[in-house]
């Protein structure tokens, strides 16, 4: 009983630290250790709080649909200059896809090498399993094309949803100016009011992360937290071995003068780690780039194009996220499941951009598309700040990259003329 009155005094400081603080992020770990200690405590109560995070999946849902389609019709039509720069799109479009594919496999065989979710004992209660008919590749084709959007937003068929945007942002991208720019104004306007949306909702997640630990330590007992620490580990060692495996042979086949490089990188990407925000990085991370020879007109392209489609760390947290989510259900996906999962995940993550916690939203998309229990999801948000902190400092450094490579392919690579100022700020 003494020691049981110590957790909660710890705790209840904890809570006070995190009121002078106003960071949602404390609340959070707050209301995981809160909710693990009452679900060891309590347990009898623990398991009648499920409905407090079925609250939050139900407000997360609502948001993804509406999220996806204006983030996605906004990238690609207002990159409608492709046409304009001609080789330099494509080449941008060939290299985001094949280093994103390259990060989204590096995920999945972390996570299935290391099984971090393994014997996490979510509560069978959960009620989510696989769908049972076994889908021939016709069929797989065919359910990806959407038939009616309206129905396909309220199934939740998520990937059809993302076909239709891409196609949709593909035929605006082809209407003159003047007819296109009132819709592009609309689908930019309601992408920042989701944005804002999410940022609402966040503010009920440490009830719904306090309530999913209590029912699933109540439920199941502790063992929850060691898969966390695995799912971290798995993550860091993850985006460590894309950058050296990925990112920095790249680096060198490109004839990149890796110290200036490095050292022009080095303050947007610890911008991004300290606000787990790639947005907050970007004017630096432009003017740095600028400030090593890159023109500022493929800065203002590449920069932008790939905060859109070049979420490196974000991709490859996705794919590692998603098989924790089945391995934690006890659920097995067979190889050709997991590689129509990675497909989806390429195509959902585009156009969601470096906000904190975005990737929730399309992680809570593609699980529910595919039959996953949400329980470990809610779970995830308990370390979700240090794995987002990881991932956009890769997200940011990725960005920097493939500004600079495509200029080298271009053949502008040291022709840009920055001012003394920006020079400066680099060396400062």
């Amino acid at each position: 009983m003494v020691f049981l009155t110590i957790r909660w005094i710890a705790i209840a400081l904890f809570a006070l630290y995190a009121f002078y603080r106003r960071s949602l992020t404390v609340w959070i770990l707050v209301a995981m250790l809160a909710g693990g200690e009452f679900g060891h405590d309590w347990p009898h109560l623990a398991v009648n709080l499920r409905v407090l995070a079925n609250i939050f999946l139900r407000l997360i849902k609502v948001i993804i649909a509406p999220l996806l389609f204006s983030t996605l019709v906004s990238g690609i039509a207002g990159h409608a200059d492709l046409k304009k720069v001609g080789r330099m799109g494509i080449k941008a479009i060939v290299y985001f896809e094949a280093v994103t594919t390259l990060a989204l496999f590096i995920g999945l065989a972390a996570i299935n090498l290391s099984k971090a979710g393994v014997g996490a004992q979510v509560p069978a209660t959960s009620g989510a399993t696989l769908p049972a008919q076994k889908l021939t590749a016709t069929d797989t084709i065919l359910h990806i094309l959407p038939e009616n959007i309206a129905k396909s937003v309220a199934e939740g068929e998520v990937l059809q949803v993302v076909v239709f945007s891409i196609l949709f942002g593909m035929a605006l991208a082809m209407v003159r100016e003047e007819r296109r720019r009132p819709m592009l104004n609309f689908c930019s306007s309601l992408a920042e009011t989701m944005f804002k949306f999410t940022n609402i909702v966040m503010y009920f997640a440490p009830v719904a992360v306090g309530a999913a630990i209590a029912y699933t330590v109540g439920s199941t007992g502790m063992g929850i937290l060691v898969n966390l620490a695995k799912l971290l580990g798995t993550l860091c060692a993850a985006l460590l071995i894309f950058v050296f495996a990925v990112l920095l042979p790249i680096a060198i086949m490109a004839r990149l003068p890796l110290k200036q490089f490095l050292a022009a990188v080095a303050e947007p990407v610890s911008i991004a780690f300290a606000t787990a925000s790639s947005e907050a990085a970007l004017p630096r991370a432009m003017e740095a780039m600028e400030a090593i020879g890159v023109p500022r007109e493929t800065v203002a392209f590449i920069m932008p194009t790939g905060y859109s489609f070049n979420l490196d760390g974000s991709t490859l947290y996705l794919s590692l996220a998603s098989i924790f989510v089945a391995q934690a259900a006890g659920l097995h996906l067979s190889l050709g499941r997991q590689l129509l999962l990675m497909l989806t995940l390429m195509l959902t993550s585009k156009g969601v951009g470096g906000v904190s916690r975005a990737a929730l939203v399309v992680l809570f998309a593609t699980a529910g598309s595919f039959g996953l229990p949400t329980e470990p999801i809610f779970i995830l948000l308990g370390v979700d700040q240090l794995m987002d902190m990881a991932r956009t400092s890769v997200n940011v450094l990725g960005n920097c990259l493939a500004t600079v490579v495509i200029a080298r392919w271009e053949g502008d690579f040291g022709k840009g003329q920055p001012s003394p100022a920006v020079m400066e700020a680099v060396k400062g």
